[in-house]
């Protein structure tokens, strides 16, 4: 199991099993065993089967999902196409039964946004296809059904046709301006954000979804209208769904075309759902006429319920085993013409080159960036109390810093007095700091809905962090003004508004270098409680090696390193350095030769250069495009380990 301990203990006993020192003690386990069939278009296949029986990963394997860690024989093909051939990912979507979204955002800008990223896949190809056929064939198009299928297959739009039409077959047209909703943010139903999550993918080109127990916390009437829904978007729109259900009602069961039933990793039944019960009835089991197919499905095959649907009366019973059901299904008649159909292989000629996806993403990466950046602007908007409410709790600090340190006892008579002003402007780096975690949390939130479009292709890592780096870029003008138009003069620092300028910039800058670095260790923490301990620990690292907590002189050979690694020494440098080379502390200090500010900058290990403005606004550049570097790989690579 994956806990704490046993991650290292599987390290030490991989290593000696490598060296072949310690003998492997893992067991082979087998979750599915010599399957074999076919899943069709424009049919809704129910999967059914008791739980550990294999349905999650029967589901994904077909949508080529599954991990890499299980060994697996045998091919999956798409229309004779095996899966290296195209893209599964945009050509088949492997939906959960987790319905994970962007609270903030209304049913239609969530669908439009995957509309937007997915594209019209094959729509265009099609259209095209079929203009060239109609003319070959001398056909005149209805100009009704004709103006529909062009601005389908429009490319290039934020809301294209089909939203609305996915909208529509789903009966989400009540709630497209509703919330979806979340924990904090009241939104749509349950049964709606089952719908969403269906949605989601009906507007993409993805045609064959496999639905892994979508009923889950649903009442049967919720269950039912969902099924409905999916039931009528896979006729009209020639998909291919695969829906796992646990226990469905009666009205629900009828609904599907046609059953797998699943048991202890091998097909029982696969067909039409009029001939399942044909099937257990030759076998000598029939369904009570009270008994839902579905429950009596899922309890023939066991142990312990078999025996009651026994029907042949003049012969004893003897349990039936789920591979004595297996072998009996070749030889029924519904089995064989499955096995007719398997021995001969698909016509991949018969398959329209436009029916597999085979680019990695639906549209231009430039139109993925530009999507990502409209979407992060829209949630800055939706999220604007807390940004307002950043700025102002940095604007009262601001005050607060201004009262202790109030112009009126601020005196620039000897080196103490220098000490104080650098403490203020220690306390102004640290202020920005501070505002900045909330960064970590946002993006944290955010994650489990990025995890989820990255697979799917919605979108590459890059355009996500970029996108979000780029659109607080004017937050942190806003941030540092309400922190520098208060302290500066408040406090009484340089007169010269070339130093204010200057120190206005490069608070901009560090406020930057502090999303950027709460960002990358939300990213790779991934969990609150993770990346708190791990941001907490980053920052009591930063005060240490900044060079004011302890200077520069007294850090030990050993971690002088850690200072000229720390983000925080080059945005602390630069700030005194702008400060104390000024005008105002250009006099020579009491038993000195020197100005009063170089030999402030010297007491405290700062080098008393301009440049080193430069080069501390250099560095923060730097971290900043480091920290997204960064940021952006671990997108790229980390995962949740529950997905």
């Amino acid at each position: 199991m994956p806990t704490f301990s046993n991650f290292f203990v599987n390290i030490f006993e991989g290593l000696l099993g490598f060296l072949h020192i310690l003998s492997n003690k893992k067991q082979q386990f087998c979750i599915l065993k010599n399957i074999s069939g076919i899943i069709k278009p424009s049919r809704m296949t129910l999967l059914l089967g008791p739980p550990s029986s294999g349905k999650t990963t029967f589901l994904l394997a077909l949508a080529g999902k599954l991990d890499s860690e299980l060994k697996s024989s045998g091919t999956v093909t798409y229309n004779g196409h095996e899966m290296n051939e195209f893209v599964p990912q945009r050509t088949a979507a492997y939906i959960s039964q987790h319905d994970t979204h962007i609270g903030e955002m209304t049913v239609r800008e969530t669908l439009a946004f995957s509309a937007r990223c997915q594209g019209v896949g094959y729509l265009p190809e099609m259209l095209a296809e079929l203009s060239r056929r109609e003319k070959a064939a001398n056909i005149k198009p209805d100009p009704d059904i004709d103006l529909f299928m062009k601005a389908a297959a429009c490319e290039g739009q934020e809301e294209n046709l089909i939203t609305d039409y996915v909208l529509k077959i789903l009966g989400l047209e009540e709630c497209a301006n509703t919330m979806v909703g979340n924990e904090v943010v009241r939104g749509i139903s349950g049964g709606q954000k089952k719908r969403v999550t269906t949605g989601e993918m009906l507007v993409g080109p993805a045609r064959a979804l496999f639905m892994d127990e979508i009923s889950t916390g649903l009442d049967s009437s919720t269950t039912f209208q969902i099924v409905k829904s999916i039931r009528q978007s896979t006729h009209i729109l020639d998909a291919t769904t695969v829906i796992s259900l646990l226990q469905p009602a009666p009205e629900t069961f009828e609904l599907f075309d046609d059953i797998v039933l699943l048991s202890e990793g091998q097909i029982v039944y696969q067909g039409p759902r009029e001939h399942v019960v044909e099937f257990f009835e030759s076998m000598g089991f029939q369904c009570p006429k009270r008994k839902g197919v579905a429950d009596f499905l899922q309890e023939v095959t066991s142990k312990k319920d078999q025996e009651q649907y026994w029907s042949l009366k003049d012969r004893p019973y003897a349990f039936v085993t789920v591979k004595e059901f297996a072998e009996a299904f070749q030889s029924f008649h519904v089995g064989k013409s499955i096995g007719e159909e398997l021995a001969s292989p698909f016509d991949k000629s018969n398959s329209h080159p436009a029916a597999l996806a085979t680019e990695k993403y639906g549209v231009e990466r430039k139109q993925l960036f530009k999507a990502c950046v409209a979407r992060e602007v829209l949630l800055l908007r939706r999220k604007a109390f807390i940004f307002v409410f950043k700025i102002f709790q940095l604007f009262v600090m601001a005050v607060i810093g201004t009262s202790v340190f109030f112009r009126t006892k601020m005196h620039r008579d000897n080196v103490t007095d220098g000490g104080i002003y650098m403490g203020a402007l220690f306390f102004g780096v640290s202020s920005i700091l501070f505002n900045s975690m909330q960064e970590m949390f946002l993006v944290i939130a955010k994650l489990p809905v990025f995890y989820k479009q990255r697979d799917f292709l919605f979108y590459p890592s890059w355009a996500f962090s970029l996108s979000t780096w780029i659109v607080k870029i004017p937050f942190s003008f806003l941030e540092a003004a309400a922190l520098v138009f208060v302290t500066y003069y408040g406090i009484g620092y340089d007169h010269d508004v070339t130093r204010f300028i200057k120190q206005y910039f490069l608070a901009v800058i560090l406020s930057q270098m502090a999303f950027s670095l709460f960002r990358t260790i939300g990213a790779i923490g991934r969990e609150t409680t993770v990346a708190f301990t791990l941001g907490a620990f980053v920052l009591c690292v930063l005060f240490g090696l900044s060079g004011f907590v302890i200077s520069r002189d007294y850090i030990k050979k050993w971690w002088i390193w850690g200072y000229w690694a720390s983000p925080m020494m080059y945005g602390q440098n630069a700030i005194v350095v702008n400060e104390f080379l000024g005008k105002s502390w250009s006099h020579i200090g009491p038993n000195s030769t020197q100005s009063l500010g170089v030999e402030v900058l010297k007491a405290h290990g700062v080098f008393p250069h301009d440049y080193w403005y430069w080069i501390g606004v250099g560095g923060l550049i730097g971290y900043v495009c480091l920290f997204t570097i960064i940021f952006t790989i671990a997108l790229t690579f980390l995962r949740r380990e529950y997905q």
